[in-house]
């Protein structure tokens, strides 16, 4: 009785060890923006000595930034279990414009209602809850397709958000609404504070909560995660909740850092997001991916774009540099996707042959 135990744990045992070799692994690819990150760095501090500047990296870099990444973040829950929200820019506009609306006053563009500080914000939040609650509803219970569906919601938002400010930028807006682009906690913004906790937050979910493994298990085969007892819907119509709420923040994030409403802030910050969700290694298909490495492609294009804006380059270059340095991303990220398909194809080939030899042994 004894052999067959000690035959087991001389099986069991490499492949316990090879498991741990290959969660090594699947940090490659979040990983290797790294050295990108650090050689845009020296070329930033070569081209303009501000560059490395304390203030210049915090302000201009990290909590520029901010907005994006808790919109990265949203977008890369949604991606990671096979779908996707496009209505996730119009939700930054729609959200804090229909709260400044109830809350400002008439002659500063709003309905002149003036209602609460405190209850505007959670209209905001509202709004952007229930956006995601409809998005959720259209896509896990009727099953429409989730590119049509947000499409149309983004569309559609946008319209709202015109037609609710006549194209007005609304201001004097309540000091609870600029509180987060006026504060900073131990001299960091408290916009940075609040995207690194998202970022933390959701990547420590998504690693270590049955809920994120299940969601992982939705991209990956979503029949097979349904035969395994995953509840699909539920998980899916939570997703989109929880984007919508993430983006309503983002947009009170972004409100309070210019100090007023715009009918097209956020514009076209939807591809930037699904630039920065891709390159830092987030998989389209579904089922791969880290909030970690997603977080990566926010840094990387939060300093190109301070690089470009130091190095005065005219705007009409950094859409074409922005196309050019996202796509060398994403050859990189194949590339470290194919080794480490490879190590782990080796690995799995030395682990046969250990359980082989333990098995004769």
């Amino acid at each position: 009785m004894n052999q067959p135990l000690k035959s087991t744990a001389a099986v069991a045992a490499p492949a316990a060890e090879a498991s741990g070799r290959t969660l090594g692994l699947s940090s490659l690819r979040e990983l290797v923006l790294l050295p990108v990150i650090l050689l845009m760095l020296a070329a930033g501090s070569q081209l303009n000595p501000a560059f490395l500047t304390w203030d210049n990296i915090l302000i201009n870099v990290l909590a520029a930034s901010a907005v994006l990444a808790i919109l990265v973040v949203a977008e890369s829950l949604l991606i990671i279990a096979g779908k996707f929200d496009l209505s996730l820019q119009s939700i930054v506009s729609l959200a804090p414009m229909v709260s400044a609306y109830l809350v400002v006053p008439a002659d500063a563009g709003g309905s002149g209602l003036e209602l609460n500080a405190f209850c505007g914000l959670l209209v905001l939040f509202a709004v952007g809850g229930g956006v995601g609650l409809f998005n959720g509803f259209l896509v896990a219970r009727l099953k429409l397709n989730a590119f049509i569906v947000t499409l149309a919601m983004l569309i559609l938002l946008q319209g709202l958000t015109l037609g609710i400010s006549s194209g007005r930028t609304i201001t004097s807006l309540p000091d609870s609404y600029n509180f987060i682009g006026n504060t900073a906690l131990a001299g960091v913004p408290l916009e940075v504070w609040i995207a690194a906790a998202v970022v933390v937050g959701a990547a420590l979910f998504m690693r270590f909560h049955v809920v994120g493994r299940e969601i992982y298990a939705i991209g990956g085969n979503v029949e097979a995660a349904r035969a395994a007892g995953v509840k699909v819907d539920r998980v899916i119509f939570g997703l989109f909740v929880v984007a919508g709420l993430l983006a309503a923040l983002a947009g009170l994030m972004l409100t309070s850092r210019i100090a007023s409403v715009t009918a097209s802030q956020g514009s076209n910050i939807i591809f930037t997001v699904f630039a920065a969700s891709v390159i830092g290694g987030i998989d389209l298909n579904g089922g791969r991916g880290r909030i970690v490495g997603a977080a990566t492609g926010v840094l990387l294009l939060g300093v190109i774009q301070n690089i470009l804006l130091l190095a005065e380059v005219p705007s009409f270059w950094v859409t074409a540099i922005y196309g050019a340095v996202i796509l060398m991303s994403m050859m990189l990220g194949t590339l470290a996707g194919s080794l480490q398909k490879g190590f782990g194809l080796v690995r799995g080939l030395r682990t046969a042959g250990r359980s082989r030899e333990g098995r004769s042994q």
